[in-house]
């Protein structure tokens, strides 16, 4: 496996190689951002560690850069900012996931397992996905309800992508956790009701009938209206 390491603290960079590349990974170097975008368009890789702050541009400058330029490679943030917000700024930039410094090898390299693994996993099919009168492509990304067109980011739509496959199912925080970002432990922040919250705002406000449900101690719910 190929992994792109954009990071500018030799310290980071020297504890991450050592032990990625006891797992057998392979690990490429830019020491800022201008030049870990460069790499990434010039080369294949299977997942993209990406620091937030760097010199001559951000990292999530870099990752709106690749994700607009339709670089879908999967990246995972590295910041030793860790609040919610900062999670929230990350994943909306186009990140996959997020971890906050310091952090455990061993989780760092469950992160990328996991990251690798569904990159790989095709889409089940490339229907329109109905309930009531919510509809989502997954080939073109359009989301409409009663036929409005409703714009997402990208972790809003896997979120009500996932919501959507399992309807009228309830799911824990964990399951969102796993399914939508990856990570099959807790985070430690409220990051799956935040986004939720994202979602109710624009599938539900304007509507008099909800879809998406809270079931206290349980989790949530999308059922049809």
């Amino acid at each position: 496996m190929n992994i792109l390491l954009v990071e500018d603290e030799s310290a980071v960079i020297s504890v991450i190689q050592r032990g990625l590349t006891e797992h057998n990974l392979s690990v490429s170097v830019a020491l800022d951002g201008a030049t870990g975008l460069q790499m990434a368009r010039e080369h294949e890789f299977d997942v993209i560690l990406l620091d937030i702050m760097l010199p001559a541009m951000n990292g999530i400058e870099v990752c709106k850069t690749l994700r607009r330029e339709n670089i879908n490679t999967p990246v995972l943030m590295l910041t030793a900012l860790g609040s919610t917000e900062n999670v929230i700024t990350g994943l909306d930039s186009g990140a996959d996931d997020y971890m906050s410094k310091p952090f455990k090898l061993s989780e760092l390299y469950a992160r990328i397992r996991a990251l690798a693994r569904r990159r790989f996993t095709p889409l089940k099919d490339d229907s329109i996905i109905s309930i009531g009168s919510l509809a989502l492509n997954t080939v073109s990304k359009i989301i409409t309800r009663n036929n409005t067109p409703i714009s997402l980011t990208a972790t809003e739509y896997k979120l009500l992508e996932y919501l959507m496959k399992n309807a009228n199912r309830v799911l824990s925080r964990m399951e969102i956790l796993e399914h939508v970002w990856g990570i099959n432990f807790n985070m430690g922040t409220n990051v799956v009701d935040v986004y939720v919250n994202y979602l109710r705002k624009k599938i539900d406000k304007d509507f008099e009938n909800k879809m998406i449900h809270t079931l206290v101690g349980m989790g949530y719910v999308l059922k049809s209206d």
